[in-house]
Parts: C-alpha cells; sequence; structure tokens
C-alpha cells in the first residue's frame, strides 16, 4: 500500500465520518424544534408571578395593542393561543396584553 492510498483512505473516512454527524446533527435539530413546540403547551394563568409582574390580561383594554400584533409573539397569525418569548413553554392568547408589549413590524 502506499501513501497516496493511505491517505485516500483517511480522506475518505473523515470525509463520511463529517457527512454522518452532520446529518445527526440536521435530524437532532429538526427534532429539537418539535420537542420546543411541544412544551409551549400549556396556557398562561394571570395569577403567575410573571404574569402578574407584567400585567398580563387575556383581553387587552388598550385599543390596537395585543398580543396578535406584539413583535414577541411566535407561532402562526391566527391561532387563538400562540408561544410568546417573553413567557418560555407558556401559550399567550392572542387577544391578550402585557407590559412588555411592543408593536410589530411592518
Amino acid at each position: 500500500m502506499t501513501i497516496n492510498n493511505i491517505r485516500g483512505n483517511i480522506m475518505t473516512n473523515s470525509r463520511r465520518r463529517f457527512l454522518k454527524l452532520s446529518a445527526g446533527g440536521v435530524v437532532g435539530l429538526s427534532m429539537g424544534g418539535i420537542s420546543l413546540k411541544a412544551f409551549a403547551n400549556e396556557q398562561l394563568d394571570p395569577e403567575n408571578p410573571q404574569a402578574k409582574a407584567l400585567q398580563y390580561v387575556h383581553k387587552s383594554a388598550k385599543e390596537g395593542q395585543d398580543c396578535a400584533n406584539c413583535a414577541l409573539i411566535q407561532g402562526s397569525d391566527g391561532e387563538p393561543w400562540r408561544p410568546c418569548s417573553i413567557f418560555p413553554g407558556k401559550l399567550v392568547n392572542s387577544e391578550g396584553w402585557c407590559a412588555a408589549w411592543a408593536k410589530k413590524p411592518g
């Protein structure tokens, strides 16, 4: 076996290993997204200490300010309960409001 054959085998094995690890990472990331979405399934209780501190309510009393048009809301438009970056693992009412409300750009 020549030195060039040995180098070729090492390069091929390294490339295969890299591709396997990369594919595993992509699968892991996509599964992580699924588990994070599944984690945010409990509706936020206005009595929650963080919700109280931010004056969260399920129904906004402020004209033109609700969770649906807040920059911090996540999920899809039209869903009545959506994840919010301020309350990890909780769903907020799209018609709700809290003191962290910030107008969605656009």
